[in-house]
């Protein structure tokens, strides 16, 4: 190897053949005998590919070594990070009643950017799952630079690498609650709640932060975050799995038992890579020597924040394994905080918004989605809870490319932040949003930005596509649970005394720094003697690098090998996941396992369903009776509303330019209220229609009682303004409109007889209030967008 990697050697080799690089004589001279000699040319290209070779290899050993030294510098600071942005600390969690490690940042934007503190704060929240914190404010085109850019107030939760003494979820959960409230303090002239997004882990932690305190929430998004750990598709998410194969959690108390009491994230990280063994052991890092002369920066970027290793208490990780990966309890209301506070996602009241990907394989979309199915029976329940829950499937991005990948935050997470709004008043429901180019769409020109977001009305059936729910797979997990319970308490009756009393704090760090990552870090870092040529060996090659030819034959086979390894690795990670889903399902679906646990008989139930509970079926008949009473309340503003979400109810789908008719609306008729009174109107009179159209249509003409003929007039005019702001009705909304404005005429005085029906359409259910713009329009609609404009009152 030394004999190869000498870089003057290696040139001196070279030279014969194709001459050197300062001589051009010499190189004609070399070429001639070369063609003599090699007549095919096959001797030239063997030479100039085993040069690229060789060059390629110490500029390859050379960037593992930056790799380490930059591992090193990043775990000696007191608070690492990987942020792309400047940074203040506005709120330490070590300050707090119950002290975390986490910390509140505002993000300082950059020079040519301006921030207008009138717009809503944008809150973002970092997994805390092996890794250090940073990753999403990672790029310039990340979740914060694209909120930046847009000019929103900036914030980032991260934490420190060491937890707290006796630090718990609760606490984490309550330290986040915390930092919102401080946002808010920090933004009195908006009455908007901040929107949050959180980031794999960091989105459970979240959503339980929303469900005790909603409303201290705008709207959330949860980018990759796993809520409902039993769910999974067979043939995929072979991660599910490894509870039952390792007998429970108590594999992870022994863990933080060798610790000390700390849990090393470098476990996780290990987890993680095992489950793409062709992309750690070999994809990855042949990409890199393939493409040593572009590649070395972006490495580097990454590696600084996936070698950048947290260490979790082992209360912490005990908690999230026994009540979320083995227990599954908070995707069905089980978990009860300290104080005898059930944590129940129903509670939330903000619009949750669920990005995740098909080719994720650490949280694949039914484990992303599958909590939906558990917690509610349907979307009518959904409704029922006020809920709005909109999900987003990518089809291709991997797990770090939802908060990471610069295509994905420039479309999906740039739509995102531009329609919070707009989603912060979109009425309770089930809704999948896809993103399309204006390239791909006949309407570009009522287009705002290149892309447009558009939502889609789902039922459970369409849902159960994504999620693949089945019953006879929750037997299985829940029997996972009842063993991991068994385990555990054997092992902490038998085993953990022993381990505890031999384990000291210095043994426990000796532990993590031995452990096979880390090491990979920093035995090839200058602390080793044996790096200490490659920084001039390396030096060398660049000044006087010769890549080889992309068609060389040499280096085609070359990448014909790397792909057989990768097909190699591959096969065997299929073989592996297959045969590990196949005797977790044997072993655990027998059913004298079942029985031995408790399991096998309808006497025991195994799985929750907040949504049938009869209290909950009585908070449903309550709500509905308290709407009936409110049916006929109200007046002009409660009229108009209705009337808007009539006309453009019933679409199959509905875009961001709609809400252009919903802030004229509200613009025009009551521009003194906020947006969180305005989406209290909007969402009061869906219900209403929701619960009974007929009754709610009927009295239209109540609400507009005592109201001038001239006011009337100004109502509809101010309707067919809205209705025209982003394009024409379709044919069947411009007969809705006709009824509303007989059901308008209705209430002037002396009213005379209206031509237009004052029929209701059989329909059993209001899809959307919103509609998006069609191609075509009644004449009498086109006829009365040619009126003047609505005076303002």
């Amino acid at each position: 190897m030394n004999f190869l990697a000498n870089p003057l050697l290696t040139n001196a080799l070279a030279a014969p053949w194709f001459g050197s690089s300062n001589d051009s004589a010499t190189l004609s001279g070399g070429e001639a005998v070369a063609s003599m000699l090699d007549p095919f040319g096959f001797g030239r290209a063997a030479m100039r590919y085993w040069r690229d070779s060789v060059e390629r290899n110490i500029l390859y050993w050379d960037v593992m070594r930056e790799r380490g030294n930059q591992y090193l510098e990043h775990m000696e600071q007191t608070k690492p990070n990987v942020l792309g942005f400047e940074t203040e600390v506005l709120l330490d969690g070590r300050t707090l009643p119950r002290p975390t490690n986490y910390e509140l940042l505002r993000v300082l934007p950059p020079e040519h950017i301006q921030i207008d503190p009138q717009k809503r704060p944008f809150v973002v929240v970092d997994p805390r799952a092996g890794h250090g914190p940073g990753i999403g404010g990672f790029k310039p085109d990340s979740e914060l630079g694209v909120a930046l850019k847009a000019g929103h107030p900036c914030y980032f939760i991260g934490f420190l690498p060491f937890p707290e003494p006796g630090q718990t979820v609760e606490d984490v959960v309550e330290a986040e609650i915390a930092f919102l409230r401080h946002v808010i303090e920090l933004h009195p002239e908006t009455t908007e709640k901040p929107m949050v997004v959180g980031n794999c882990q960091a989105g459970w932690q979240l959503m339980m932060a929303a469900a005790l305190e909603p409303e201290v929430f705008g709207p959330i998004l949860i980018a990759g975050a796993p809520l409902s750990y039993w769910a999974g598709e067979h043939g995929k998410a072979p991660m599910r799995y490894t509870g039952g194969m390792t007998g429970g959690s108590w594999i992870t108390a022994l863990t933080s038992d060798i610790g000390n009491g700390l849990f090393d994230g470098a476990w996780l990280v290990q987890n993680f890579e095992r489950l793409n063994p062709a992309n750690t052991y070999w994809k990855k890092q042949y990409h890199l020597y393939a493409n040593i002369d572009t590649e070395t920066k972006r490495y580097l970027e990454f590696e600084r924040w996936w070698g950048g290793h947290v260490v979790l208490g082992g209360n912490e990780i005990q908690y999230i394994v026994d009540n979320l990966f083995v227990g599954n309890r908070l995707s069905t209301a089980q978990l009860i905080t300290r104080d005898g506070r059930r944590i129940d996602l129903r509670n939330v009241r903000s619009p949750v918004v669920v990005f995740c990907s098909r080719g994720d394989d650490i949280t694949p979309p039914p484990q992303a989605l599958g909590w939906i199915r558990d917690l509610y029976e349907g979307e009518e329940d959904i409704i029922a809870n006020e809920q709005t829950i909109i999900y987003c499937l990518h089809d291709t991005t991997g797990h770090l490319g939802i908060f990471v990948s610069g295509s994905v935050s420039r479309k999906e997470h740039s739509e995102f932040t531009a329609n919070m709004d707009y989603i912060d008043v979109m009425p309770p429901g089930l809704y999948e949003t896809t993103v399309s180019h204006a390239d791909e769409r006949s309407d570009a020109e009522l287009m705002e930005r290149d892309y447009l977001l558009e939502f889609t009305p789902r039922n459970f059936e369409e849902l159960d596509r994504d999620v693949m729910h089945k019953p006879e797979d929750d037997r299985r997990f829940a029997t996972v649970a009842r063993i991991s319970e068994i385990n555990l308490g054997l092992y902490r009756l038998y085993v953990q005394p022993w381990v505890q009393a031999v384990m000291t704090p210095e043994a426990a760090r000796w532990i993590r720094r031995m452990h096979p990552i880390r090491l990979g870090y920093k035995l090839l870092s200058d602390r080793n003697p044996l790096t200490v040529p490659l920084p001039v060996m390396a030096d060398y090659v660049r000044r006087h690098r010769q890549p080889v030819e992309q068609d060389n034959m040499y280096k085609a086979l070359e990448t014909m090998a790397s792909d057989h390894i990768v097909s190699i690795l591959n096969a065997w990670r299929d073989l592996r996941d297959s045969s590990t889903e196949r005797l977790f399902m044997d072993i655990y679906g027998q059913p004298l396992l079942q029985a031995a646990v408790g399991l096998y008989g309808d006497a025991h139930v195994h799985r929750r369903r907040p949504g049938a509970e009869p209290e909950h079926r009585r908070f449903i008949e309550s709500r509905q009776n308290e709407l009936r009473h409110k049916i006929a309340q109200g007046g002009p503003h409660e009229a108009v509303m209705r009337s808007v979400i009539y006309v453009l109810g019933g679409a199959p789908a509905t875009d961001e330019r709609n809400f252009k008719r919903l802030r004229a609306s509200r613009a025009e008729l009551e521009p003194g209220t906020s947006l969180s009174e305005f989406k209290r109107l909007v969402r009061e009179q869906f219900f209403i229609l929701k619960l009974d159209r007929e009754q709610a249509l009927n009295t239209l003409p109540v609400l507009l009682k005592g109201q001038s003929s001239e006011a009337i007039d100004d109502y509809i005019r101010h309707l067919e303004h809205v209705f025209a702001a982003s394009g024409e009705l379709t044919e069947h909304a411009a007969n809705r409109f006709e009824q509303i404005k007989a059901l308008f005429d209705k209430a002037r005085p002396a009213a005379l007889p209206s031509p237009a029906t004052n029929q209701v359409p059989d329909e059993k259910t209001l899809d959307t209030p919103l509609e998006a713009p069609a191609k075509k329009q009644s004449a009498s609609h086109s006829n009365a967008q040619r009126r003047s404009p609505p005076r303002k009152r």
